[in-house]
């Protein structure tokens, strides 16, 4: 399908882009950040294209917003060895230096950053389309996250502080860095996403080599000079580039003792497999999820349609946790169809900064195809389309597309579509959705509408062995923060939130000694004359 009257007005003019939000030009970024030093690359560059189009004289144009450095595997193995090299064996300056100065290295940066929101908020909107309430989410909400990891860390030095007596052995355990850490983001989430990895494995104590996600790329570069003034250097290097070339290399280095990767499980086990000792190799992993939503046939359907709509379409179903196919109990499914294309009719398409917008255009390229393949073949095999325009497009835009009824020969019933289809599939017996989250290759999260106490109480039983986090009346979601996020099969390994991620980026190590005088008077002094870093008994406020 092509452009229809709903989509006749979706791209601006030029002039029709409001001053606030209009971009100064294109921006050639030639800059990475290695060894505490801005580098300028001179080799070839990436074209950064929006999802944003113009409309012109020839129709519609696309928005080029400028290129990122194409750094060669050479290029990027500087960065490691600058990252090998600032935790020298764990003999570095920040892997030895005391918790209460990481912080402080952590805080200054926080500090710069929030100075760049405006700048980041707006190429987050450009980029990947996100709209301008979202985007200032993600980045306060990214903010906080710091913050909230800052607070978790001095809880942490708090109890590490005290020395335990057990069985005549007197020893102090405290959380230390684990080597050198390559952190990788996803595109939808380009801040927040990849902060969650990234400041934990800093504040640790861990250096890190950093590559911004495959979009949202250009803004990263407003907090270049925040990395490099705010750590010392090597502690933190910024790479650029296409991951086959550069991040192959670092894996197949061996040099990487962290991996955290949020993406496809595909990628991340094919770079685990470079890795020459993937036996010493810390992974954090967050990846593919078919989240479903169940919708029982005692329900308050008013909040099932809300939660369904929010968690299938918020970010055009571009999220991980969105709700990604739903099972609506057949005695209940036609009205629920209904409410819900009524409450989707309701949804503003257009431009990011356009006020009250929830539909936005596509930042992945070739994405409009996909989902139109997907669509096709669910109504070459027997589902219709249940809502007006649905699956309607125009260049990176793709109009929400609900399909029902949707049975397992099709493809949107088993793939994860990661953007506005939503796939309703009518079920009568219960135990043939309960085959298919036992089934499922994936394991993140699910959620449960209903109102039946035993028969939901019996499917929290099911299915608490199956995925990471069970929602109930509501849609699936990463938040709070400070709230477990991991999965099960293949949607993950490790869990990030704000407690969890600081031990995922660290290991305890424990000093002991006999409960002699001669043992405690030797610690005494140690402690007062402060010629330990981890012996002490100091701790942050």
């Amino acid at each position: 399908m092509t452009t229809a009257p709903l989509l006749a007005k979706l791209f601006p003019t030029a002039t029709d882009i409001p001053d606030a939000y209009r971009l100064d030009g294109q921006v050639e970024q030639r800059e990475y950040l290695v060894d505490g030093v801005l580098h300028a690359w001179q080799g070839p560059l990436a074209v950064v294209r929006s999802p944003v189009y113009v409309t012109g004289e020839h129709g519609d144009e696309q928005v080029i917003l400028g290129s990122t450095p194409l750094l060669d595997a050479k290029t990027a193995l500087t960065a490691l060895d600058a990252a090998v090299r600032a935790y020298d064996r764990g003999q570095g300056q920040w892997p030895t230096m005391r918790v209460a100065e990481r912080i402080g290295h952590v805080e200054t940066f926080l500090a710069r950053m929030r100075e760049q929101r405006e700048a980041v908020v707006k190429l987050l909107m450009w980029e990947i389309g996100k709209n301008l309430k979202d985007s200032q989410k993600e980045f306060d909400r990214t903010c906080d996250y710091i913050v909230d990891t800052v607070n978790a860390l001095k809880e942490l030095d708090r109890r590490s502080s005290r020395f335990e007596l057990e069985q005549d052995t007197l020893g102090q355990i405290r959380r230390v860095p684990l080597g050198v850490a390559l952190c990788m983001g996803p595109y939808n989430y380009p801040l927040n996403e990849t902060f969650t990895t990234l400041i934990p494995a800093l504040i640790m104590g861990n250096t890190v080599v950093f590559k911004p996600a495959k979009l949202g790329v250009l803004l990263v570069r407003p907090l270049l000079e925040a990395f490099r003034d705010s750590f010392p250097a090597g502690v933190i290097n910024v790479i650029y580039g296409s991951g086959r070339e550069t991040v192959s290399a670092l894996m197949a280095s061996g040099k990487i003792d962290i991996f955290a990767f949020i993406g496809t499980n595909k990628a991340a086990s094919d770079l685990k497999k470079l890795h020459p000792r993937p036996h010493r190799l810390r992974a954090a992993l967050g990846l593919d999820a078919k989240n479903p939503g169940l919708v029982l046939p005692e329900v308050d359907l008013d909040n099932a349609v809300s939660e369904a709509l929010t968690g299938s379409l918020s970010f055009n179903g571009q999220r991980c946790t969105a709700l990604k196919i739903l099972f609506v109990h057949e005695d209940v499914a036609p009205m629920f169809i209904e409410k819900f294309n009524a409450k989707l009719a309701a949804l503003k398409p257009g431009m990011p900064w356009e006020e009250g917008v929830a539909l936005t255009p596509l930042p992945e390229t070739g994405k409009v195809d996909y989902l139109h393949s997907l669509v096709a073949d669910a109504v070459a095999k027997g589902a219709r389309i249940t809502n007006p325009h649905g699956g309607e497009s125009r260049s990176s835009f793709f109009y929400p597309a609900v399909l029902y009824p949707v049975n397992p020969s099709m493809r949107i019933y088993h793939e994860e579509q990661f953007g506005p289809v939503v796939p309703i599939v009518p079920y009568h017996d219960l135990e043939s959705v309960i085959d298919y989250v036992l089934e499922s290759d994936f394991g993140q999260q699910l959620s449960i509408f209903g109102t039946n106490p035993a028969q939901v109480g019996r499917l929290v039983d099911t299915f608490a062995n199956q995925v990471g986090r069970i929602n109930l009346n509501a849609q699936c979601q990463r938040g709070p923060d400070t709230f477990p996020f991991n999965g099960r099969k293949n949607s993950a390994e490790g869990t990030l939130s704000v407690h969890d991620a600081l031990r995922t980026f660290s290991i305890r190590t424990l000093v002991t000694t006999k409960f002699q005088e001669n043992n405690k008077a030797l610690i005494s002094d140690i402690i007062r004359d402060r010629d330990s870093n981890f012996l002490t008994t100091d701790y942050i406020f």
